[in-house]
């Protein structure tokens, strides 16, 4: 692999989805569809679409070998045995209501999993990356190094998580037992919980129900900045599913004793 391309390539990705979506964000008469059938809701906005189609077109200029998974326009096949695994708007009802916690997301994956991952909030100008030998993030204050909190007892820990229900019955009971213990507990930042983990603000990131472009990103910004990531068992999670990411072995083991019983 050619990291120096690699990374200029994600950046490029980022630039051209912060140009697409953000017309979109806070615009008067934004529309939704609903992708889910029956009485739920799963949004996608215009803006999702246009970043998504201004990424794929980067990547077939800059880097055609690869393949893609976008949550938007479904999968790619390359010859390279990398994939660009892309979730154009994480978040897409804190887009709707006009809130800056929605995020674009990019990874570079092996089978294995995720290589470098990058959470960009074009709103507010953070740029969150991770892997290949970095762990940084440029923002309004400049660039720094992404460095999580570390370990800490589950009683000292702030917890968040997207949804209140968590998933399932089971799952949420799980997750209720763990926010019992922790410190604080608050909701609704979709990726930029992961992206606030890293960059040491907070101790655990509890969620259900995820798909592959919803966490590898994360999975490879948190890993670069020194937290772990993985699924409820304490195995991977790159491919979605049950997640919790931990700022320490202390308070993920602590988070696994109670949610690993979760059938």
């Amino acid at each position: 692999m050619d990291k120096d391309q690699i990374v200029k390539t994600a950046h490029a990705l980022a630039d051209a989805a912060r140009e697409a979506v953000l017309p979109f964000f806070r615009a008067e008469g934004l529309l939704a569809d609903n992708k889910e059938a029956g009485a739920g809701f799963d949004p996608v906005t215009e803006g999702d679409r246009a970043a998504e189609i201004a990424m794929r077109k980067i990547l077939g200029e800059m880097r055609p070998q690869d393949g893609i998974l976008g949550e938007e326009f479904g999968s790619q096949t390359g010859t390279s045995g990398l994939t660009w695994v892309l979730d154009p708007i994480d978040g897409t009802r804190s887009f709707m209501s006009g809130t800056p916690t929605w995020g674009v997301l990019i990874a570079l994956s092996s089978d294995a999993g995720p290589l470098y991952g990058l959470i960009d909030q074009p709103y507010i100008n953070e740029r969150f990356e991770g892997g290949l030998g970095i762990a940084r993030m440029t923002g309004p204050q400049g660039e720094r190094v992404l460095k999580v909190r570390g370990d800490r007892p589950l009683n000292e820990s702030i917890l968040f998580t997207t949804f209140p229900e968590v998933g399932s019955a089971a799952e949420g009971a799980a997750f209720t037992a763990v926010k019992n213990k922790a410190r604080l507990t608050r909701y609704g930042l979709d990726c930029y919980a992961y992206a606030l983990l890293a960059a040491g603000q907070l101790d655990l990131v509890i969620e259900a129900g995820l798909e592959a472009y919803d966490i590898q990103a994360p999975i490879a910004v948190i890993e670069a900045a020194g937290g772990i990531v993985t699924d409820w068992s304490g195995g991977p999670v790159h491919q979605g599913g049950r997640v919790v990411a931990a700022a320490g072995r202390q308070q993920h083991e602590a988070a696994l004793e109670i949610l690993s019983h979760v059938s």
